[in-house]
């Protein structure tokens, strides 16, 4: 493959296209991540295709399978030249919170042409809790309803806030070890969970979260009020006590907090609905034939997931829509 020179840039490339008719739109070329992530930005950046223009979404290197945030940057800083005609879209992860406390999040805050997703990943839109029903309807085909997860994702998110703050408290100023993300995530993860019961869940995670808090404040409570500061400084950038779960790393939120909950849920809705059907047919045929047609017409979770974008109406997606449509 013909090796990439910094000739390619977002000049260059709009300068080629003006060799083309007059007619024809103006392709913007935008990098991104990963495999996974194609299919959200495709979505949201196919809203602002029009006459003019039309985008085509690449990973970020076109010289081997290197992939991640790190590369879609790279590539976009150092190989091309990022403008109107080129452009990277990433998940924000914490640089969005950071403010420039890293050069990382200094790029990402401040470049015209870096489109971030303000939740940490993709993955945390599609943990909206007020699509999870219809995920696991999907995923069932069954609507009963046994878990408010508007009202259960609500609470989670409140009980977890205060240490969620420590946490990016602590990362802004660059001490990480203080509270490193694999104890927040081992702290806030769902344990012991019982669907009839998942009030009980929670009042599990809350006594860990209490006593990680209650030993935060007798190590580091003269930093009580420069705590109390990032936190309104949070709640400027739209990180409230009730959505903090858009914020915690988006891997962390599917496998350790929905996907702990989706799965004991959707199994126990699947087995009701196999129950109707070995109880009203009429004989065992029928009975072979309907099973046959219900397993095929659901889904497995984590498909139903990744194909969920009915979060288009949180902020979050909004405000980065509003970016993008400045292209």
């Amino acid at each position: 493959m013909q090796k990439l020179t910094n000739n390619l840039t977002s000049d260059y490339w709009g300068a080629a296209q003006q060799l083309k008719s007059k007619r024809a739109r103006r392709k913007i070329v935008a990098y991104v991540e990963s495999y996974e992530d194609v299919a959200f930005w495709r979505n949201i950046l196919g809203e602002l295709e029009n006459e003019e223009r039309y985008f085509q979404v690449m990973l970020p290197s076109q010289r081997s399978l290197a992939k991640g945030k790190k590369m879609a940057l790279f590539t976009a800083l150092h190989e091309v030249s990022l403008g109107k005609n080129m452009i990277a879209c990433v998940d924000s992860d914490y640089d969005y919170l950071l403010q420039g406390a890293t050069l990382t999040s200094q790029t990402v805050n401040t470049h015209s042409f870096i489109f971030q997703t303000y939740t940490y990943a993709i993955e945390n839109y599609h943990c909206y809790s007020e699509t999870l029903r219809e995920v696991c309807t999907q995923a069932t085909l069954n609507d009963h309803f046994w878990i408010n997860f508007p009202q259960f994702l609500t609470r989670y998110s409140r009980i977890i806030h205060p240490l969620f703050i420590w946490h990016i408290y602590f990362y802004r100023q660059r001490r990480e070890k203080e509270l490193l993300m694999q104890e927040f995530h081992d702290l806030t993860r769902l344990t012991d969970i019982n669907i009839r019961f998942a009030d009980r869940t929670l009042e599990l995670l809350e006594k860990r979260v209490t006593r990680k808090l209650a030993e935060l404040e007798r190590t580091y409570g003269a930093e009580r009020t420069s705590c109390t500061k990032c936190e309104h400084d949070l709640r400027q950038l739209g990180v409230m006590p009730e959505n903090t779960y858009l914020y915690i790393q988006g891997h962390h939120l599917m496998n350790n907090v929905i996907m702990r909950l989706l799965t004991p849920l959707c199994g126990r809705l699947r087995r009701e609905r196999e129950d109707e059907i070995n109880q009203l047919a009429i004989s065992e045929e029928q009975r072979r034939t309907e099973l046959a047609c219900y397993h095929h017409g659901i889904s497995p979770i984590d498909f139903a997931l990744s194909k969920n974008f009915a979060f288009k109406v949180l902020p979050e997606y909004q405000k980065l829509r509003t970016d993008l449509a400045t292209l």
